[in-house]
């Protein structure tokens, strides 16, 4: 598959196929100038009312194919980490995962092209953006639209589809440090003025994105769509999207040593018992050899259109989505003091090998209307959707006295343990059928031509089979669990325009998200209701000077209630009760100063705190922050072209402060702040060539945490790439 692909993408980064054809507007660009209308374009996550960007009373970003390519983001989480108020991180388990407005993991959702398929946690890879048209980011809760989980926010990945502008390709080639070489191809075909085709693939190998030791990373993807548009009033899409990753021995982070034994102790973080970094074992990977973290997964999907008449119209989404994982890693590392046979301390390990067997199908029906109610103009949709999912997760955990303990700084990692008998410390087989069954409604109406007002309100039925078998014990006794929740989400919202290019908003919407992974949760927890949140947001979206400024702005504040916690007067029962919170502040602004100069930047500040949580030992953690969660982020970028000369500079600056790793807020990961650039030469109209520098003060950082508060994820070193992007 690899030659396949290679030989596929080399053809059509050099081929100027379709030659003969009528010259074309080349979509890619090289200033640097971001679309300075996406305010008014039409957002799939936003609403399902046909609203504008600047209609819509929530606060949406997007990701367009162009910054995708200006600011050289390859994989899904770079992207993600893009995002103005985001920070995302690779934790093995969870590739591409996502921190947002005070929350993180699975109470962010992400969706496939505006499925959602399960938790982000559980489905979520590093997929390589080439695929991607753009990412919709509406940020807070939004379980209206997409039901229990999107409490944080909601990231949807729009694949790329056919269009009926003629036969393009075009086609991406990048090489660079650490070996990495990334590349993507597609084709737009018309085959009549009914029926177009748009077919992908990418392929991206690199000995470690994080330059690891024993870390070699490979993904592929092959995406194709089929439009057919017979009339004005009907619209078939047909589509397969298959992606595989694989990546060896996967990067679990760096682990936390006394500095009484640090050779280099790096400064990147802050802990209550001075445990730090140490920089000589930036590299060390501590997975024996034959571990990996890997997926193949296939979706089938189809969305129609048809126009009824009268304002009327419906639309229906199909998919179906199968999914084999596998997570063959370190559970959890410790260091243990010098002793005979280490003097320089070691490492304790306890190793986990996880496997999905994953099936889903979905089918949602939504019916809308634009029309006038007592001569206001109104919209409305109303619908239902129904899913099935089927997963089967093994998981096994060895105990850590049967793994040999190796040197932090030399390690001899030895060969993952393939025999059964290792996986001692659980060694349990999680069966899960989760059917929902969904209506929602939204309406959307003009009180004024100013004055609109938004309304939406959503109920799912959620009947959960789960049975747990347990191989440790003979005659491996099976556990079951039946629960069923039956959640409402609503929201109302208002939008103003003061003028045109200026509008105000504000919502008020609820969410609803388990304690844990519905999929996964140990069943003690089953016993456990949704948890429920809230939040209000005010803001202003501003378009001006003939659209050459674009700034936003929100205010906010979200309340998570019912999360795991303690019973005040009993510390051993572990009750619901607890609340987690945050409020905060955004600004985003995009200036074409000029033709040859754009600005650009972001800043975000969330107040995020646990206001009731007691831990096991009656531990109050109240007044704390929550893990993996900044308070500040900000960035930065600018983008100039010589005059007279087909050369583009660009700059970008990003700064993330620090967050903690642990509910008790002892381990401190402190902030940073990066640089990158990039030259870009516009050979012709269809040929672009460009050098790209990342991180470029070599700066030392934690990027995210993971399974353990001593695990911290250094975000990658210095690295330079050149690509060559065509279009024809």
């Amino acid at each position: 598959m690899k030659a396949s692909l290679l030989a596929l993408l080399a053809g059509l980064a050099a081929t100027p196929a379709f030659a003969d054809e009528a010259p074309r507007n080349p979509t890619i660009t090289v200033t640097g100038h971001r679309d300075q209308v996406k305010l008014e374009q039409r957002s799939d996550a936003g609403s399902r009312l046909d609203l504008t960007v600047m209609e819509t009373p929530a606060s949406i970003e997007t990701l367009t194919r162009a910054d995708l390519e200006f600011r050289g983001l390859r994989t899904a989480r770079e992207a993600f980490a893009d995002v103005p108020g985001v920070i995302a991180g690779n934790v093995p388990g969870n590739p591409a995962v996502v921190s947002m407005r005070g929350f993180a993991g699975n109470v962010v959702s992400i969706l496939q092209d505006g499925v959602r398929i399960s938790s982000s946690t559980v489905v979520q890879r590093d997929t390589n953006t080439w695929h991607f048209d753009r990412i919709e980011v509406i940020k807070g809760p939004a379980s209206v639209l997409f039901g229990e989980g999107a409490l944080g926010g909601v990231i949807n990945k729009v694949t790329r589809k056919p269009a009926f502008d003629g036969n393009h390709l075009d086609a991406l080639l990048s090489y660079g440090s650490f070996d990495t070489l990334s590349a993507g191809g597609g084709v737009n075909y018309q085959l009549s003025d009914t029926l177009a085709l748009r077919a992908d693939a990418s392929y991206l190998h690199s000995d470690s994105l994080y330059d690891v030791d024993n870390n070699e990373t490979r993904s592929s993807g092959l995406t194709a769509s089929l439009l057919f548009q017979p009339t004005a009033d009907l619209s078939v899409l047909l589509a397969v999207d298959h992606y595989s990753d694989l990546s060896d021995s996967a990067y679990q982070g760096a682990v936390l040593i006394p500095l009484a034994f640090a050779r280099d102790p790096a400064r990147a973080v802050s802990t209550a018992n001075g445990m730090v970094i140490d920089k000589v074992t930036r590299r060390r990977n501590y997975t024996p050899h034959g571990g990996y973290s890997g997926a193949d997964d296939t979706t089938l999907r189809s969305r129609i259109d048809l126009k009824l008449g009268a304002g009327w119209s419906l639309g229906t989404d199909l998919l179906w989505y199968t999914a084999d994982r596998a997570f063959v890693n370190n559970g959890t590392r410790t260091f243990i003091a010098p002793s005979l046979g280490f003097p320089n301390g070691s490492i304790q390990r306890v190793l986990t090998r996880f496997y999905h067997d994953h099936a889903f199908w979905n089918v949602r029906m939504a019916l809308a209307n634009e029309g006038r109610i007592a001569g206001l103009r109104n919209r409305f949709t109303i619908g239902a959707e129904y899913n099935h999912t089927d997963l089967s997760s093994l998981r096994e955990t060895s105990t850590g006295t049967l793994v040999p303990q190796v040197d932090p700084f030399d390690p001899a990692v030895g060969t993952f343990p393939m025999d059964g008998t290792q996986y001692r410390a659980s060694n349990v087989n999680f069966d899960s059928r989760l059917r929902t069954a969904s209506i929602f409604g939204e309406n959307a109406l003009n009180l004024t031509g100013k004055l609109l007002l938004v309304g939406g309100i959503r109920y799912d039925h959620m009947d959960l089979d789960r049975a747990s078998t347990d191989y440790l014990i003979t005659p491996n006794p099976v556990t079951r669990a039946n629960p069923r929740y039956d959640p409402i989400s609503w929201r109302v919202g208002s939008s103003y325009a003061v003028m045109p290019g200026l509008t105000l908003y504000g919502q008020y919407t609820t969410a609803v998200s388990p304690v844990s992974s519905i999929l996964l949760m140990p069943l003690a927890n089953t016993r456990f209701k949704l948890t429920k949140g809230f939040s209000y947001e005010a803001g202003f979206k501003l378009l001006a000077f003939d659209k050459r400024l674009t700034a936003t702005g929100a205010a906010y504040r979200i309340v998570q209630d019912d999360i795991i916690t303690r019973d005040p007067n009993d510390p051993t029962l572990t009750v619901q009760g607890g609340r987690q919170s945050s409020q905060g502040v955004e600004l985003s602004l995009d200036a074409a100063i000029s033709d040859t100069l754009s600005l650009g930047g972001s800043v975000s500040y969330a107040d995020a705190r646990y206001d009731e949580l007691i831990e096991a030992g009656g531990i109050d953690r109240s007044g704390n922050r929550p893990v993996n969660v900044p308070s500040t982020t900000a960035a930065a970028n600018v983008a100039y072209t010589l005059p007279g000369v087909p050369v583009t500079l660009s700059g970008f600056v990003r700064h993330v402060s620090g967050f903690y790793t642990d509910t008790a807020n002892t381990i401190l990961v402190k902030g940073r702040t990066t640089f990158d650039a990039a030259v870009s030469w516009k050979i012709d109209d269809q040929v672009i060539l460009a050098l790209r520098g990342r991180n470029l003060t070599d700066a030392f950082y934690g990027e995210y945490s993971g399974y353990g508060s001593n695990d911290i994820y250094v975000g990658a070193p210095r690295s330079v790439e050149v690509s060559l992007a065509t279009h024809f």
